[in-house]
């Protein structure tokens, strides 16, 4: 029991000092559990949406560092899969509709390489009557094995529901 305990307290150490490197005081969380207990969570960087557009057609994410997605569960988005893992998410925002992107390469200050890609993804967008102030990404739980992935950004909210496999 205790070698467990040893082994899980350093496996923390690790993935905490791996994200060592990413600024902390703007970084902010989402997290969904599923019923079984697995979770699929997101690290991001909050922005400011004050006077910004976003680019319209191009690749882009939040406070110009590439969000991080971590599943412990195996899930499916789309016609697509997902192992469990960790990937860095990316989104290409149009004006009547978002992709988002998956990628591979999960790497502090790495360049984006499209053939790390594992999927991209169409989401959904709608408008909010009152604009967020700031980027900010939110779970739903919608039933024991579907999360929403919600994230608004001004005035435009954008989703898509992962399915635990």
């Amino acid at each position: 029991m205790n070698r467990v305990a040893i082994c899980a307290g350093l496996l923390c150490g690790m993935v905490n000092a791996g994200f060592a490197q990413q600024p902390s005081a703007n970084n902010d969380s989402a997290v969904c559990t599923f019923q079984d207990g697995k979770q699929v969570s997101v690290l991001y960087t909050e922005e400011s949406t004050a006077g910004q557009e976003l680019p319209a057609g191009k690749l882009w994410t939040p406070g110009k560092t590439p969000m991080l997605l971590f599943t412990e569960a195996a899930l499916s988005v789309g016609n697509s899969e997902i192992p469990i893992g960790a990937y860095s998410m990316y989104f290409i925002p149009q004006k009547d509709s978002w992709t988002l992107v998956l990628n591979k390469n999960v790497t502090a200050g790495s360049k984006y390489d499209e053939h790390q890609d594992l999927l991209r993804v169409p989401m959904q967008i709608g408008q909010v009557s009152e604009p967020d102030k700031q980027f900010r990404v939110l779970f739903g739980r919608l039933s024991p094995k579907v999360c929403s992935l919600r994230m608004y950004f001004g005035k435009t909210g954008s989703w898509l529901e992962f399915q635990e496999k």
